[in-house]
């Protein structure tokens, strides 16, 4: 029970999510595919939801409280909005589900999606769908990856 725990939770773990928590779960404690993907979907989704809802409360908090704080979310909104939005625009909701399908550190996951959903405004159900989406396509990208990558490193050992 505790390994399945450490997964759920490494998976909600920002940078690590499912990158880390699906090999572990495969690699190290022996889960099958399934599990390892259930598991860390789940957690990894998990967070997205106190994300979208709390960095909203939070700014909001910050910004009507503090000068500094509405200085640099009005900047920071500002800059990254000029920069994206056009293509943000033009992809929609499947901007998040990429966003959240890669696999990559930073660029990629259910946490990097979660805060450009944030900046952009989207609705949260929106984005909680889209971000879930994406997030099952990455589990599924990853657990594939390892499970390849392990059959055929066992592969090469035999010969």
């Amino acid at each position: 029970m505790l390994n399945y725990l450490l997964i759920f939770f490494m998976a909600a773990f920002p940078i690590i999510e499912l990158r880390g928590s699906i090999p572990l779960a495969i690699l190290k404690f022996g889960f099958s595919p399934f599990e390892a993907f259930i598991i860390s979907v789940l957690g990894s989704i998990f967070p997205v939801i106190f994300i979208l809802i709390l960095l909203d409360l939070v700014s909001r908090f910050l910004m009507s409280n503090f000068a500094f704080f509405k200085i640099f979310f009005n900047r920071l909104f500002e800059y990254t909005r000029n920069k994206h939005e056009k293509k943000f625009n033009y992809w929609g909701n499947l901007a998040l589900v990429i966003m959240a399908a890669l696999p990559v550190p930073v660029v990629g996951g259910a946490w990097t999606a979660s805060l450009a959903a944030f900046v952009f405004g989207i609705k949260r159900r929106d984005a909680f769908l889209s971000i879930a989406i994406g997030t099952v396509i990455a589990g599924f990208i990853v657990t594939m990856v390892v499970v390849s990558g392990a059959g055929l490193f066992n592969f090469i050992l035999k010969y």
